[in-house]
């Protein structure tokens, strides 16, 4: 018999310590670090394969409400159509997550079981990864909740720890203890034992089960996402709980919320249960992880786009935008943006987080947002700015729209540079084509569409006395955004 798995993947975060390139507005799970699918799709598309021994139902993401654009288009991008996407209007940390998630998949009656992945986790062995998926549900399907320990291969005080207990069937273990984040020779010995694993925040289980082990643990939790998703509200392709209702969700992650208590509440009957894990996982916490994942040339460097080094070892350098040089560097880490470099001992990484602490409390929009910034309808880059003018690279998808809007403070000069742009300036409606441009004045309604079917190009040119985002008065928008 075939058992019904619902992916359910974790989208929140906003990955701080893999700033400049991680950021508030465009987080690690979006991006791509090196290779064709970004986290989120490698996250939605590791399980193809499992086909032929499960039935694999559409996935259920949880993501911030701000993001979720991004994630959709990224989803269709990796031709992943029917997922369904439930927006947390905070975050909430984990548990309330999953909880969201398993009203969501039980929403008609059945109760699968949800297999919960953070977006933002690596693995290099997707065979091993689905063997241990397989073993995970053997044990699911019985009622348990399945954690999965990651196989330690050194001592890492930037994790926590499980420790596994007796053999509950074959493959997994009792879960017997969990442990907080070690220093350095705490976590040897957890080595040298055999018998602690690395936590590595996936889990497995039913819904029911799931929602019968938070009403005996956290029951305030439960009722916050019941009464949120009673009264949830379908919005194009996203599923938005009550937001009143869920702003009175305590925060709190799956493992203290539930998992912990589980081996002292045997009158539950609900088994707490670990399956050992060995496929190239990391959850690319910081830029060393992501160092030990990507591919090393003989000197122990590892490098991502137009980089150059010489008389360097164990060193990583990133260049997003232009040529990086490196000479006598040693275990060194560079990363480069177009509007920030970031260069940092391998060894520190994981204060980066400070860097970003800083910014913000500066109020810096660099902490926040990138120079390119994405929108529901495409992105745009902005390439120069001064003493009131500003100019940007904008790109339109095929077939979207901008809002129908005004500025009160900048008037705008649009020249396309690639495809066919549809203006509305005023009350006219016109077409541009390439080399072509109109001007649009301090006040004027305004549009720009794209009614072809390749991506159109354009140069922005805005003049005034404030060039902020904040002044646009939307009159009318495809995507629900309100009028700032």
């Amino acid at each position: 018999m075939k058992h019904t798995l619902v992916p359910v993947v974790l989208c929140g975060g906003s990955g701080t310590r893999l700033w400049p390139l991680s950021r508030e507005a465009y987080p690690k799970q979006f991006l791509a670090f090196d290779g064709e699918f970004t986290m989120l799709q490698d996250t939605v598309l590791r399980l193809h394969g499992l086909a032929e021994c499960v039935s694999l139902a559409p996935p259920v993401l949880v993501c911030n409400v701000e993001h979720r654009f991004l994630a959709a288009s990224q989803l269709v991008a990796a031709q992943v159509d029917d997922a369904r996407i439930v927006l947390e209007p905070f975050g909430r940390n984990t548990a309330p997550a999953l909880t969201l998630a398993a009203l969501q998949a039980g929403s008609d009656g059945a109760d699968p079981i949800l297999l919960a992945m953070p977006a933002d986790h690596v693995f290099t062995d997707r065979a091993a990864l689905h063997v241990a998926i397989l073993q995970a549900m053997e044990v699911a399907v019985q009622g348990a909740l399945v954690t999965f320990g990651i196989v330690a291969d050194r001592p890492e005080t930037g994790y926590g720890y499980i420790q596994r207990g007796a053999e509950y069937q074959q493959g997994s273990y009792r879960v017997a203890n969990f442990a907080e984040k070690p220093d350095g020779d705490t976590a040897q010995r957890y080595v040298d034992s055999g018998e602690y694993l690395w936590n590595s925040g996936l889990f497995m289980v039913r819904a029911s089960v799931w929602l019968k082990a938070l009403d005996a643990c956290k029951p305030e939790i439960l009722q916050a996402c019941t009464r949120a998703m009673a009264d949830a509200q379908c919005d194009l392709d996203f599923v938005r709980p009550d937001v009143a209702a869920f702003a009175a969700c305590p925060s709190d992650s799956i493992d203290y919320a539930v998992m912990e208590h589980l081996p002292k509440r045997p009158d539950l009957g609900i088994p707490a249960c670990v399956v050992p894990l060995q496929a190239g996982w990391s959850d690319l916490g910081a830029w060393d992880a992501l160092w030990q994942v990507l591919g090393h040339d003989a000197n122990d460097n590892a490098i991502v786009g137009d980089a150059v080094l010489t008389d360097s070892t164990g060193s990583l350098v990133m260049a997003r935008s232009r040529l990086v040089a490196g000479v006598g560097l040693r275990n060194i880490v560079v990363i480069e943006t177009p509007d920030a470099v970031l260069v940092a001992d391998k060894s520190q990484t994981q204060s980066v987080k400070h860097i970003v602490a800083h910014l913000k409390a500066q109020k810096r929009a660099l902490a926040d947002t990138h120079r390119k910034v994405h929108r529901p309808w495409g992105w745009y880059d902005s390439i120069d700015s001064g003493e009131r003018f500003q100019v940007k690279r904008i790109v339109v998808n095929p077939g979207a729209s901008l809002s129908l809007q005004m500025h009160h403070h900048r008037a705008e000069h649009w020249v396309v540079v690639k495809g066919t742009a549809q203006v509305t300036n005023g009350e006219k409606v016109f077409l541009l084509g390439e080399n072509e441009s109109t001007y649009i004045p301090v006040g004027h309604i305004h549009r720009l569409s794209n009614p072809g079917k390749v991506p159109l190009e354009i140069i922005e040119v805005q003049s005034g006395s404030y060039l902020g985002e904040d002044d646009i008065v939307r009159y009318d928008d495809s995507y629900g955004r309100m009028s700032s």
